[in-house]
C-alpha cells in the first residue's frame, strides 16, 4: 500500500486465479487503507464488503477512505476500491478499542490436527496420479497462502459432497506482521476455497463450464488477533442455496482452538449448459 493523497491509498496488483482481481485482495488492501487512517489504538472488529464490478488483476487499485464516525471506543470508515474511475468494491469497516468483557466461543467442528491433515493430503496425492497436474493445484501454489484441505476430494474433485469442509491455512513465508496486518492476512485468506461450499452438493466447482460463479458480498468479524504465520483451521459450511445464489459461513480457529474470526459470504452460482437440466433435482451428497 502506498499513500496517494488525503484519504487515498494505492494497492498494487497481486496473484489471481484468472483475469479478474481476486476479491480477497481488494478486501485486505481496503482494510489496510482503513487501518492507515486510524490514529488511536482501535483495531478492526468487523467489515462488510460488496463486490460491485469485476476488477482487473493487471491494474493497481485506488482505495478512497472516508471516516463516517469516530468516538472514544469505536470508529467507522467507508472504503471504495476504484479502477479506471469505476467503483469495483465498497466496504464499511468498524474499529474498536481493546476492552474487557464476558466471553464464550463455539468449539471447532473438526479435529485440530494439522499433522493428520498433511498425512491425508500426502496419501490422497499418492492415490490420485493426476493431482500433480491439476490446474487448480498449480494456481494455488502461486498464492501467498499455504493450504491443506481436510478432504482433498471435496476441494479438487467433482463428485457431490455435503456442503461443509475445512482447510488449514497459513502464510507460505513468515511475516512477523502486527495486529492490523494480521487481520488483513485473514481477510485475504477468507475469500479462498469459500464459495465452493454451496456448490459441493451439486457436483460442480468454481471454474466449471456448468456454473457462473462470483462473490457478491463478504463480511468478517474479528474476535482475536491471529498469528497467520502459524496454521489456522478455516471450517466452512453452506446452510442454503437457491435462486442462483449460495450462502457460505466460515470460522477461523487457531491450533489452540481459539475462534479468531467468523466469515459470511453470498455468492452467485448461476447454472449453465447441462447443469440447467439438473436444476430442481436433489443431489444426494456423498460423505466418503
Amino acid at each position: 500500500m502506498a499513500p496517494a493523497g488525503e484519504g487515498r491509498w494505492t494497492g498494487l496488483a497481486g496473484p489471481a486465479m484468472g483475469p479478474r482481481l481476486f476479491g480477497g485482495q481488494a478486501i485486505a488492501q481496503g482494510l489496510m487503507a482503513a487501518c492507515a487512517e486510524e490514529e488511536g489504538a482501535r483495531l478492526p472488529h468487523s467489515l462488510h464488503a460488496y463486490f460491485l464490478k469485476p476488477g482487473s488483476r493487471e491494474d493497481a487499485v485506488e482505495y478512497r477512505v472516508t471516516t463516517l464516525s469516530q468516538g472514544r471506543s469505536f470508529a467507522t470508515r467507508r472504503v471504495e476500491a476504484v479502477q479506471a474511475d469505476t467503483v469495483i468494491c465498497a466496504m464499511i469497516a468498524s474499529f474498536h478499542a481493546p476492552e474487557s468483557g464476558f466471553s464464550h466461543q463455539a468449539e471447532a467442528p473438526f479435529a485440530l490436527d494439522i499433522d493428520a491433515a498433511l498425512e491425508n493430503l500426502a496419501s490422497w496425492n499418492a492415490h490420485n496420479s493426476g493431482a500433480a497436474n491439476s490446474s487448480l493445484i498449480e494456481r494455488l501454489q502461486k498464492r501467498p497462502i499455504e493450504i491443506v484441505p481436510l478432504d482433498p476430494g471435496a476441494l479438487f474433485g467433482a463428485k457431490p459432497r455435503e456442503p461443509r469442509t475445512g482447510v488449514w491455512m497459513r502464510m507460505r513465508e513468515p511475516t512477523g506482521a502486527g495486529p492490523a496486518m494480521q487481520r488483513a492476512l485473514v481477510s485475504y485468506a477468507s475469500d479462498m476455497m469459500f464459495l465452493r461450499n454451496a456448490m459441493l452438493p451439486h457436483a460442480i466447482r468454481p471454474g466449471s463450464d456448468s456454473v457462473q460463479a462470483t462473490s457478491l458480498d463478504h463480511a468478517i468479524w474479528f474476535h482475536e488477533t491471529p498469528d497467520f504465520d502459524r496454521w489456522h483451521l478455516f471450517a466452512t459450511e453452506s446452510p442454503w442455496a437457491g435462486h442462483g445464489r449460495g450462502l457460505n459461513r466460515g470460522f477461523f480457529f487457531s491450533q489452540e482452538g481459539r475462534l479468531v474470526a467468523t466469515v459470511s459470504q453470498e455468492s452467485l452460482m448461476r447454472p449453465k449448459g447441462e447443469a440447467l437440466d439438473r436444476v430442481g433435482k436433489t443431489s444426494q451428497p456423498k460423505t466418503a
